[in-house]
């Protein structure tokens, strides 16, 4: 649908844009990212004609730019600037039908059913129906915004060029609005073109992105390709990291802010900052820590300072597990989104709590372990659910990788499963050497300053503390555990 080789142009005779060349296809959405002043603003106007190109070729649907009529142009390409001028005053009604001009044969004249239909269409998806006979200057900025985005649309060109479409809008009315975009070009096959400042929007809602820098292409290509760390530090001269979306296989960025010049003093925990009674372990700390757990309240990744290991009946049973236990935390007086929190059917009391001391690292591990109903996972298809006996807390006071989280749950694991092994622990089901019991958690923390640790695998520095302190600490708590139940190894 749009070709473009070569393109330069600019102010006067100076070069804003710089010999750019891309392509973009019927029902693709293209998004043009840059640092200000990169020339995203005045490419789109090259290529919709508001500004003289001075070499290089624009073909759109086939044909050159410069081959159409104003009016032929403008049932090809629908332009939504990113300054708006208003000379005359209309109501929002009025203003969504000038988008219909190129299809009059004199001054609405021939307005047609398809002409109604196509504003109010417009109107509807952009949420101004109910402005329709306001004036559209009496409108806030980012109603306005969505006026003049109605106007593109109820213009129907197979060519929408949209500089920064979103500006001035709340979030809701952003995913709207690309909502509303995203359709138009997989559902109707319209080929979009829009600039962004926003590199995780632009990310998430377009099929490729083009990225410039000085007025020349700096890369173009899916966003998986575009949104690197590397790339946009060095384009945008900022820190960032990236990081897939939750839900999507989109790449987002996170800003990183600057670190301010003085050292804050180093935090780390201590075996002797747990609080241990009868219904609970817990832990506070004076930071926030990096977590990766499968904690019943908040598991996943996050950052936390209080940590609660809840002790519960062994009959426990409840419809809402997540709301019974963000309510027990609240009756508690923890913050809830600064709280991860687990549940034992073993008496909290008799947990195993052990600090472990690395080279420039160290490592608290808290364990709370009954074997009452111990599981072969091999077999775990013929056993039933009941309340988790082992959980396992790792306390890293130094700064893990994203894989080194990853490995410290699967050490941790091994070193569980080799404990059961070496108290001679069996599924009673099965017979079988147990690797668990039914619901256990793990979690994995860390004050993510200090020492750098990359890796935690079974020989690495950070692995070899966790294996052996995963494996003591459990071996004790199943000890205690049989011990209290008066059973014989």
């Amino acid at each position: 649908m749009l070709n473009i080789h070569g393109l330069s142009g600019g102010y006067g005779r100076g070069l804003v844009v710089d010999n750019v060349s891309f392509q973009v296809s019927p029902g693709e959405v293209l998004g043009i990212l840059g640092p200000n002043g990169s020339g995203k603003s005045t490419l789109l106007k090259l290529i919709s004609g508001v500004l003289p190109k001075q070499t290089g070729t624009i073909e759109i649907g086939g044909k050159p730019a410069d081959s159409y009529t104003a009016k032929e142009f403008a049932r090809e390409v629908a332009v939504l600037p990113q300054l708006h001028a208003h000379a005359f005053s209309h109501t929002v009604r009025a203003t969504v039908e000038l988008g219909r001009y190129p299809y009059q044969t004199g001054l609405f004249s021939s307005w047609t059913e398809e002409d109604e239909a196509a504003v109010s269409r417009a109107m509807e998806r952009t949420g101004v129906m109910r402005y329709a006979d306001t004036l559209i200057e009496s409108l806030s900025g980012g109603e306005q915004q969505r006026v003049f985005v109605a106007q593109a649309l109820a213009q129907q060109a197979p060519l929408l060029l949209l500089d920064e479409p979103t500006n001035h809008l709340d979030i809701a009315y952003q995913q709207q609005l690309l909502d509303t975009v995203r359709s138009l070009a997989a559902d109707e096959g319209k080929t979009v073109v829009s600039v962004f400042h926003d590199v995780n929007l632009a990310a998430l809602y377009c099929d490729r992105l083009l990225l410039m820098q000085d007025g020349k292409v700096s890369v173009i290509g899916a966003p998986q390709d575009v949104v690197k760390e590397p790339i946009i530090r060095s384009v945008y001269k900022a820190d960032v990291v990236t990081q897939p979306h939750p839900e999507l296989p989109k790449p987002q960025m996170t800003l990183l802010p600057s670190k301010p010049e003085r050292k804050e003093p180093a935090y780390s925990v201590d075996e002797i900052q747990f609080t241990v009674t009868s219904d609970a372990v817990v832990l506070n700390t004076a930071v926030p820590l990096k977590t990766v757990s499968s904690a019943v309240h908040n598991p996943g990744t996050g950052w936390y300072r209080t940590f609660v290991n809840r002790r519960v009946d062994a009959a426990y049973n409840a419809d809402d597990v997540k709301g019974e236990m963000a309510h027990y935390l609240e009756t508690e007086g923890h913050h809830l989104t600064d709280t991860v929190g687990m549940m034992t059917a073993v008496h909290t009391k008799d947990a195993e709590i052990r600090r472990y001391m690395g080279d420039g690292f160290s490592v608290v591990i808290a364990v709370t372990a009954g074997v009452g109903n111990a599981v072969d996972a091999s077999c775990a298809a013929k056993r039933e659910v009941t309340a988790g006996t082992i959980n396992t807390w790792i306390f890293v006071n130094g700064r893990l990788s994203d894989e080194a989280f990853i490995q410290a749950m699967i050490t941790a694991t091994e070193a569980k499963a080799r404990a059961l092994q070496s108290e001679r622990v069996l599924d009673p089901l099965t017979g079988t050497q147990a690797t668990g019991t039914s619901t256990d958690s793990v979690l994995i923390a860390a004050v993510q300053t200090g020492v750098q640790l990359d890796y935690a695998g079974p020989v690495a520095p950070l692995g070899k503390l966790i294996g052996t302190g995963v494996y003591e600490c459990t071996v004790r708590a199943i000890r205690t555990y049989k011990e209290a139940k008066g059973w014989t190894s």
